[in-house]
C-alpha cells in the first residue's frame, strides 16, 4: 500500500514537471522532491534526473542551464541520461566558442566507468564543431569507432557537419560515402558542407543525387549557397524549379521566407528586375507575410535595378524598420548618386531612434563619394566616431579616401592614409590609385601602383591602370615595359568579362567568347552594327547636312 503511494507521488511530482511553466514552479517542486519524506531514494534520483532534463531540454529561460549546473553538482552517481541531458546543454546552450565544458563532462562520465551511447556522441562532435577543433573532433570519431557507433546514423551526421566546419571536405565526404544509410539530414549536412568549402559544382551534383525527399532546409542551403557562391543565376532556376515542383501536389515543399529572400538577393545580383518582380508578386500570392527580413530584400533588389521610387515605396510601406532596413535603404540612395537624399534618410532613421551601425556609414560615405559631396562627407566621418562612437574600420578609410581623390584632394587624401591606426589594406589604396587614373596624377599614382603590383603581383588589375596612366602621359615605352611584364610573369584576367542582360524575364549571360544561350557572337555583332549605322544616318540627319 505504501509502496503504491509512493509510486503515485512520484508519477504525480514527474507529470508536475514535464507540465512546469516557469522555474519558479520548478524551484518549487524542487523544494519538495528534496525535503518529501515519502520519496525512496531511488525516486528521487529518478526525479532529480528529470529535473535536469528539464532544464536542459525544454526551459528556454537563460537561468536554465546554471540552475541545472547547481543540481549535477550534488547527484553522486549520475547516469549516461543524466549526462547526456548536460552534455547536450552545454554543446547547444552556451555560445562561447572557448568553452569546453562538454568535453569536461563527456571526460568526467568515462572516468566513471560509464559508456557513451549514440545520443552522447553526436553532441560532443557538435562541441567540437563549434570550436572548430578538428584534432579533438577526430579523437571522438576514433571513440565512436571503438564503441560501435561508426555506423550510426546520428553519429556519422555530426561528423559529416564536423569536417565540413572544419574545412576538411575530402573526410566528410568519405565519411559520407561510407554510410550504409542515409537519411535526409546526411544529404543537408553534405551538401551545406559543400557550398561552404566554394564545391558549388559538387554541391549541385548532391542535390541532382538525392534520394531521399528534398525538405526545405535542403532547397534553402542549396539556392542561398548558390547566390553566395556568385551563382545568382543558378540560384534563380533551382528556384523556379522548387516552384514548379510545389505546384504539384504532394511533390515537395514550397518556398518560404528564406527562399523568397534568396531569390529576391539572386535578382539584385543580377539586375534583374522582371524576375525580382515575379517574386515578389509570388510572395503576394502565395500569403507569405512581408516581415522585416523580405522587406529589407525587396528593398535592395529594386534599388540595385534601378527603381528607386519602387523601393522607396515599399520602404516606406514598412511598418518596422530595423537598422538593415534603413542601412539597406541608405545604400541604395548612394548606388546611383542621390546623396542628399540618403542624408535626408538619415535624419529620418535617427529621428525613429534607430542607432545607425557601421555599415550605414559605409553607405553614407559612398554616397558622398558618388554625389562629390566632400565637405559632407568630412562631416559624416566626424560624426561617426565622435557622435555615434563608432571606429572608423578599413572600408570607411577607402571610402574617405575615395570622396577626397575624386574631388583631387591628394594632399588630404595622404595624409588621411597617414594618420589610419591600422594598415592601409588595397581597397585604401586602390581607391587612391582610381583617383590618381581620373586626374592623371602620374607620380603619385606610378607610386601606389607600383606598392599594389608588389603585394599582389598577380592582379592584372594595377598593371592596367598604370599601363593608362603612362599611356595618358605619352610615356608609351614604360607603357610597353608594363605589358611585357604582364606577359613574362604569366600575369591575365582570369575570367573574361561578361555581361547579363534581361529579356522577357530570362536573364542570358555573354561575354568576349560569346554565349552559349543567345546568338552567335558574328550574329550580335551585325545587329550592333546595323544598330550603329541607323545611329549615324540619324546623326547626318539631324545636323542638317541632309534635308
Amino acid at each position: 500500500m505504501i509502496e503504491s503511494q509512493w509510486m503515485n507521488l512520484k508519477n504525480c511530482i514527474s507529470r508536475l514537471i514535464h507540465n512546469c511553466k516557469n522555474l519558479r514552479e520548478l524551484n518549487q517542486i524542487h523544494s519538495h522532491v528534496i525535503v518529501s519524506p515519502n520519496l525512496s531514494p531511488n525516486d528521487r534520483s529518478f526525479l532529480v534526473s528529470r529535473l535536469i532534463f528539464y532544464l536542459c531540454t525544454i526551459s528556454d529561460s537563460t537561468a536554465s542551464l546554471p540552475y541545472a549546473n547547481k543540481i549535477f553538482k550534488f547527484v553522486t552517481h549520475p547516469s549516461v541520461f543524466v549526462y547526456n541531458a548536460m552534455i547536450r546543454a552545454n554543446a547547444t546552450k552556451i555560445k562561447d566558442p572557448n568553452s569546453r565544458e562538454s568535453l569536461f563532462l563527456y571526460k568526467e562520465m568515462l572516468g566513471s566507468g560509464l559508456a557513451p551511447d549514440c545520443i552522447t556522441l553526436p553532441f560532443v562532435v557538435k562541441e567540437c564543431s563549434n570550436r572548430f577543433d578538428g584534432l579533438m573532433g577526430r579523437a571522438i570519431h576514433a571513440h565512436a569507432v571503438g564503441f560501435g557507433y561508426e555506423v550510426d546514423v546520428y553519429v556519422q551526421n555530426a561528423l559529416i557537419s564536423l569536417y565540413s566546419e572544419c574545412g576538411v571536405l575530402e573526410d566528410a565526404m568519405k565519411v559520407f560515402d561510407e554510410m550504409p544509410h542515409r537519411d535526409v539530414v546526411s544529404w543537408n549536412s553534405m551538401i551545406v558542407g559543400c557550398l561552404r568549402g566554394g564545391e558549388l559544382d559538387t554541391a549541385l551534383g548532391l542535390f541532382r543525387e538525392m534520394k531521399e525527399r528534398k525538405n526545405i532546409i535542403t532547397w534553402n542551403s542549396v539556392i542561398t549557397g548558390l547566390v553566395q557562391g556568385g551563382r545568382a543565376k543558378d540560384a534563380l532556376d533551382i528556384f523556379h524549379e522548387m516552384q514548379t515542383l510545389a505546384d504539384e501536389k504532394g511533390n515537395t515543399v514550397g518556398p518560404d521566407k528564406v527562399t523568397v529572400a534568396s531569390a529576391l538577393s539572386a535578382c539584385a545580383s543580377l539586375g534583374a528586375v522582371d524576375q525580382g518582380k515575379w517574386v515578389h508578386s509570388y510572395l503576394e500570392r502565395s500569403g507569405l507575410k512581408c516581415d522585416m527580413v523580405i522587406g529589407t530584400a525587396l528593398v535592395d533588389m529594386y534599388g540595385k535595378c534601378g527603381c528607386i521610387e519602387t523601393a522607396l515605396e515599399v520602404f516606406y510601406g514598412m511598418p518596422v524598420k530595423d537598422v538593415l532596413a534603413w542601412t539597406a535603404m541608405i545604400s541604395v540612395l548612394a548606388l546611383h548618386g542621390y546623396g542628399d537624399k540618403a542624408f535626408e534618410v538619415l535624419t529620418e532613421m535617427e529621428e525613429a531612434e534607430v542607432r545607425p551601425n557601421a555599415v550605414t556609414f559605409v553607405g553614407l560615405l559612398s554616397a558622398c563619394a558618388h554625389s562629390g559631396l566632400v565637405q559632407k562627407g568630412r562631416w559624416c566621418f566626424y560624426k561617426m566616431k565622435n557622435c555615434h562612437f563608432i571606429e572608423p574600420q578599413a572600408q570607411h578609410y577607402a571610402c574617405m579616401i575615395d570622396i577626397l581623390g575624386r574631388a583631387g584632394l591628394f594632399a588630404e587624401a595622404e595624409e588621411l592614409i597617414r594618420s589610419m591606426p591600422m594598415r592601409p589594406d588595397v581597397y585604401v589604396w586602390g581607391a587612391l590609385l582610381g583617383a590618381c587614373q581620373l586626374h592623371g596624377n602620374v607620380e603619385l599614382g606610378e607610386k601606389v601602383a607600383r606598392y599594389l603590383i608588389d603585394s599582389e603581383p598577380n592582379n592584372h588589375a594595377f598593371y592596367i591602370v598604370l599601363c593608362d596612366l603612362y599611356g595618358k602621359c605619352g610615356r608609351f615605352d614604360d607603357r610597353k615595359r608594363i605589358r611585357g611584364l604582364m606577359e613574362e610573369q604569366g600575369v591575365r584576367k582570369s575570367v573574361p568579362g561578361s555581361s547579363m542582360i534581361e529579356v522577357d524575364g530570362v536573364v542570358y549571360e555573354f561575354s568576349v567568347k560569346g554565349s552559349s544561350e543567345m546568338m552567335p557572337l558574328a550574329a550580335l555583332e551585325s545587329v550592333l552594327m546595323a544598330l550603329s549605322n541607323e545611329m549615324k544616318i540619324e546623326t547626318v540627319i539631324s545636323s542638317g547636312i541632309i534635308e
